[in-house]
């Protein structure tokens, strides 16, 4: 940038408010040369035939200039819910790919057309004032209308993924059916309807959301979601993924990030309170099953198989049962939240 002529760069950098044609930077007094010059240097980048200041993120810049690219659109599902923090998850690597690329809704018109690449998705739809918000600066759907967009979009079980990280953040479940009330002859409105009903803000994870939809698919009967035990004098600080009081059967979802640690020494901690905590419940004469993510991904009906006989087995304990207590999932001010737990601290 500094080699350009003091005139040129100080109208450069003036003009950077918005994404640039290539013409443009022509007009500002740029040659060809300063332009492939700057792209290698990283004093410019470039996406979707627009230029941007190198210095910004590279991501902002791809979907500022996908949004000048098509004027008139607003920022949607998948880049919808990377920009307000949504939780999205796929197991399929194409999915995953076309995640990555900026995706873009336009209201429909006889110049707008459907648009699908690896670097850009875009829709034709509707877009009530209602539906819509301002973020980081860009137009962009609302969370409710994101998660619906997406719960049409994705396969059941993705889409519950998202649908309970949305109820999570205190998205209430009539917002999201107000916007289904507006899309109710959309394709793919019936599986969200699905997904947005089966919602649960208690689930406080991909897998978690994903293990529940593999409950549901293999027959389990619905397990309560993050229930409390109580230690004869207060109520345990423990709180269990899934909890089935007819069976008398404890299920845990543990992905491996939990048990991650900077140093050996805290992560023995960390697995030491994990044994710990597995041996109180196991002295409530209670069943009690661990499972991860390959378990339920590769392995559902596998581990649909292992619940079943561990059902099998609590049904014949014959101990007093515990007390429990779990939140209502539809009082999104009362369900348990996720608790920073310090487990770094030393013991």
């Amino acid at each position: 940038m500094e080699r350009l002529r003091g005139g040129v760069r100080e109208g450069l950098r003036a003009a950077f408010g918005e994404p640039l044609r290539h013409s443009e930077l022509r007009q500002l007094g740029l040659g060809d040369h300063d332009v492939q010059r700057l792209l290698r240097n990283g004093g410019l980048q470039r996406a979707h035939g627009r230029y941007l200041d190198g210095t910004g993120s590279a991501r902002l810049a791809a979907i500022r200039c996908a949004l000048a690219a098509h004027p008139r659109s607003v920022v949607s599902h998948h880049t919808a819910a990377e920009l307000n923090g949504l939780r999205v998850w796929s197991d399929d690597s194409a999915s995953r790919e076309l995640s990555d690329a900026v995706w873009l809704t336009c209201k429909p018109g006889a110049d707008r057309r459907n648009k699908k690449r690896d670097d850009l998705v875009l829709r034709r739809a509707s877009l009530p004032s209602a539906d819509l918000r301002t973020l980081q600066g860009l137009p962009i759907t609302s969370i409710a209308r994101t998660t619906v967009d997406l719960a049409r979009e994705l396969p059941l079980p993705e889409a519950i993924v998202t649908v309970d990280h949305a109820l999570a953040t205190e998205v209430r479940r009539e917002e999201l059916e107000l916007v289904l009330r507006r899309q109710r002859r959309w394709p793919g409105v019936r599986r969200a309807q699905y997904a947005i009903a089966f919602g649960d803000p208690r689930s406080e994870s991909a897998l978690e959301s994903i293990a529940r939809a593999l409950f549901e698919r293999a027959g389990l009967p619905a397990p309560v979601l993050q229930a409390q035990f109580w230690e004869g004098q207060w109520w345990a600080d423990e709180r269990v993924d899934f909890w089935w009081p007819q069976f008398r059967t404890i299920v845990e979802a543990d992905g491996l990030a939990k048990f991650e640690a900077p140093t050996v020494k805290q992560r023995r901690r960390i697995l030491r309170r994990a044994f710990e905590r597995d041996q109180r419940l196991a002295d409530r004469d209670l069943e009690l099953v661990h499972f991860g993510w390959e378990d339920a991904v590769l392995r559902p009906a596998e581990l649909a198989g292992r619940l079943k006989a561990a059902f099998a087995r609590g049904s014949r304990r014959t101990g007093p049962p515990p007390t429990w207590r779990t939140a209502d999932p539809n009082d999104p001010h009362h369900w348990p939240r996720p608790q920073a737990a310090d487990l770094y601290a030393a013991s």
